[in-house]
């Protein structure tokens, strides 16, 4: 049995189709440059199951067909950025009275260009092109450049509809925030929240009442410490809906579990949340606001720690360079990654047009000490947004991790893996510093256990300098 026999082979143009038999483990690269390929160039469709060349089916079960796909997507997430734009869908058919299924995998022209394909830490650009894929040119990563849309996610076309009916949650949002006012069509339209054919854009869909889009999802955990990588987690809460009922999980999640203590005074006392409202508010609207929704398999995530709240934001600062650990927030230019999300927010009455969001989080910390102010950093992949707890005494001292670090654990791993990868991030240290850092003595235990396992595992890198031996945390296996 033929391809030809399930759909209309002939209405695709044979430079933007490909077959394979199965997806080769041994040669991931072979094929993912192919989806590549097509996302830099119109687009294309990929047939797994299907002989290559004779466009004979072979097809698979539905185990077989659901396995292939996981492995599809798994080898996607890892190796090509920005993700490409893709739909998966299964053809069924019978051969000797057996369900078989074809994969069909509908690639979309991606409009943010270049895309980019990653194996062995090398980055490379393909190109397809007269039914074969090989590396772009010179002249063609140049155009793709120009030319690309550079769209924001949110102001991309959707497939849907408009219906005022399905967005009853954010019209009572505005109203809440606007004195009891209706939000028009009207006012709707003028910030392009759909287009002229009334078809929604990408960004007003994650406003719907019934969204459930992943893009949406959020990830809330509290750790019992200070870290994560040798405490015990608490709870971890996971939501994905509507933006408006996003913020509303985040802001309760946070509230239910944070502390309250309070200062005796001369007058009465003066009460003390952990996180004021207003600061909570405007980090989980800023995450919101400047996510970025272009990457999949991704959340915006909060990590509660006995002495912090983390609000982590996909995507690094937007149009920025990596920003370290800075406390002077009111400084930081947020540049905004996603216009109709802004835009909408901006006109609910929860979002400043001058982007005074900052401010007003240095504001409500501003009678704070030094280890009870607020800081961010920002990463390649990752915006963070760190709220001490006004109730710990201590602060966030110097004595905890401060910086979040993901990482797969080193063989014969030690509590103390993380603590030493994030405080060596940075900034090269000795082993005196790591020792006092740990609570630890300059013992062979730090020197062997630890230290020398993480640097034989390429972990940590060590520097000689004259008699000194300092390490450096290895950014190629730790991400920051």
């Amino acid at each position: 049995m033929l391809l030809d026999e399930l759909i209309d082979i002939s209405a695709i143009e044979t430079v933007n189709m490909e077959t394979k038999l199965k997806l080769d483990r041994t040669n991931v690269e072979g094929w993912l440059k192919t989806i590549a390929g097509f996302s830099n160039a119109s687009g294309g469709k990929f047939f797994i199951g299907v002989e290559d060349g004779t466009n004979k089916l072979i097809g698979f079960d539905r185990n077989g067909a659901d396995k292939e796909r996981n492995f599809f997507n798994n080898q996607i997430n890892e190796h090509i950025f920005p993700r490409p734009l893709y739909h998966i869908s299964f053809i069924r058919y019978e051969n000797n009275q057996r369900e078989l299924f074809v994969i069909q995998v509908d690639v979309k022209e991606s409009p943010v260009k270049p895309i980019i394909l990653k194996f062995n830490n090398v980055p490379s650009i393909y190109m397809r092109r007269e039914g074969f894929t090989n590396g772009a040119t010179y002249e063609e990563i140049i155009s793709m450049s120009i030319q690309s849309q550079k769209a924001q996610y949110d102001v991309t076309d959707s497939d849907l509809n408009y219906n005022r009916a399905d967005f009853s949650k954010l019209l009572q949002f505005y109203s809440e925030h606007n004195e009891g006012k209706d939000l028009s069509d009207k006012a709707l339209a003028s910030l392009g929240f759909f287009n002229k054919d009334k078809k929604l854009k990408n960004g007003a869909f994650l406003f719907a009442d019934g969204c459930k889009d992943s893009k949406t999802e959020v990830m809330c955990s509290v750790f019992s410490g200070f870290n994560k990588g040798s405490e015990r987690v608490v709870t971890v809460n996971r939501f994905t809906g509507c933006l408006t009922d996003s913020l509303a999980f985040m802001m309760e999640f946070v509230k239910q579990r944070m502390n309250h203590s309070f200062i005796k005074h001369a007058d009465g006392r003066e009460n003390i949340d952990s996180y004021p409202e207003r600061a909570l508010f405007e980090g989980f609207i800023n995450a919101i606001a400047h996510r970025d929704y272009f990457l999949d398999g991704t959340q915006i995530q909060l990590d509660m720690f006995k002495d912090r709240l983390e609000i982590s934001s996909p995507g690094s600062f937007y149009q920025g360079e990596k920003i370290g650990k800075t406390y002077d927030l009111s400084n930081v230019i947020s540049k905004r990654r996603n216009e109709l999300i802004c835009g909408i927010l901006v006109k609910c009455n929860v979002m400043e047009a001058a982007g005074t969001g900052f401010d007003k989080i240095s504001q409500d910390y501003e009678k704070a000490d030094s280890n009870h102010k607020p800081f961010i950093y920002s990463t390649s992949d990752h915006f963070t947004l760190v709220l001490p707890d006004l109730t710990f005494t201590e602060g966030v001292s110097g004595g905890k991790a401060l910086l979040k670090i993901d990482f797969i654990p080193a063989k014969n791993a030690t509590e103390h893996d993380e603590k030493v990868l994030a405080y060596c991030f940075e900034k090269s240290r000795k082993v005196a510093e790591i020792a006092n850092f740990l609570g630890l003595s300059n013992s062979s235990y730090l020197r062997e256990k630890i230290l020398q396992n993480l640097e034989s595992q390429g972990y940590l890198i060590k520097i000689t300098s004259g008699r000194t031996n300092l390490y450096r945390t290895n950014p190629d296996l730790v991400k920051g």
